[in-house]
């Protein structure tokens, strides 16, 4: 049995084939409402990628969520090879869990060429090293004294390091003026193996994590009460250069609206040397609690 959550979440997207393009994912039990997208996403993804010759490492995703997962019951990874052609592999997958489809995925995989040019934005501004900055927990214990059971649970599940760039903010005078903006710095707490689909995964599962702060902190704190019900309703992702998820990287966030209950976040990620890896699209929907 693996203790290390780094090791269970290797564990997690290492999917159990039962056919020659259906796979069955586990989800973990856990006293959540509904499975965590990034996971969904991430198994999802390793069932395209198990289909797909190993060449060829993904390139984008394009998803949608379409019900609540249930905790603790199997998901099945249904893949249509939609392509295989000279340069790209396309796959759709559908995730099913009682019967029910709650989730889709199209995949496109890129066999590796040499561009003719090159360009990139770089980060928005300049941010402090990991290693200076405290982590939630830590955060939290700075303000509350103490972490609350069910955070310091959750702290131990955790399969990522996740440094804020800015100080979390406490109270609702705070976010007054906020612009929807967030930076996080993320690694796996350990070693995640050699396999680039790993990788891809994993990152696919912390995309999912933060990117939707960036709607909220002009409306609450991120960390105290929840006065709105929040889901991911898409996803989509663009991978440019290969990485290592167990490796720092810099997730920088925004939200350029919300409007009609829905808000829309961009992320980009980018290595310690400033070199972007991976662009993220995600909309949320947003209720407020009672309504």
């Amino acid at each position: 049995m693996t203790t290390n959550p780094a090791e269970r979440l290797v564990d997690l997207l290492d999917l159990e084939r039962i056919e020659v393009d259906i796979f069955r994912g586990r989800s973990p039990q856990e006293s959540l409402q509904r499975v965590f997208g990034g996971q969904v996403a991430g198994q999802a993804l390793v069932a395209a990628g198990r289909t797909t010759e190993g060449d060829r490492p993904v390139h984008s995703l394009h998803a949608y969520f379409l019900r609540p997962g249930r905790p603790g019951v199997p998901i099945v990874y249904q893949v249509e090879r939609v392509r295989d052609g000279r340069s790209f592999t396309t796959r759709r997958v559908t995730a099913v869990q009682q019967g029910r489809t709650i989730f889709n995925l199209t995949a496109s995989f890129h066999k590796p060429e040499e561009g003719s040019f090159e360009h990139q934005l770089p980060p928005a501004r300049e941010v402090p090293d990991p290693e200076s900055l405290p982590t939630v927990a830590q955060e939290i214990r700075e303000h509350l004294g103490a972490l609350p059971e069910q955070l310091e649970r959750m702290a131990r599940r955790q399969p990522f390091d996740i440094r804020y760039v800015d100080r979390l903010r406490w109270t609702p005078d705070e976010v007054v003026g906020a612009e929807p903006r967030s930076a996080v710095w993320m690694r796996a707490v350990g070693p995640l193996g050699d396999d680039p689909l790993v990788h891809t995964c994993a990152l696919t599962y912390a995309s999912d994590m933060t990117l939707l702060d960036a709607v909220r902190i002009p409306v609450e704190p991120l960390w105290g009460p929840r006065g709105f019900d929040m889901a991911s309703l898409d996803h989509a992702m663009w991978f440019h250069r290969p990485f290592r998820a167990d490796e720092w990287f810099l997730y920088d966030q925004e939200s350029p609206i919300a409007v009609g209950g829905r808000g829309l976040a961009r992320g980009r990620i980018y290595d310690r040397a400033g070199r972007l890896l991976v662009s993220v699209v995600q909309e949320g929907l947003f209720r407020r609690l009672g309504d």
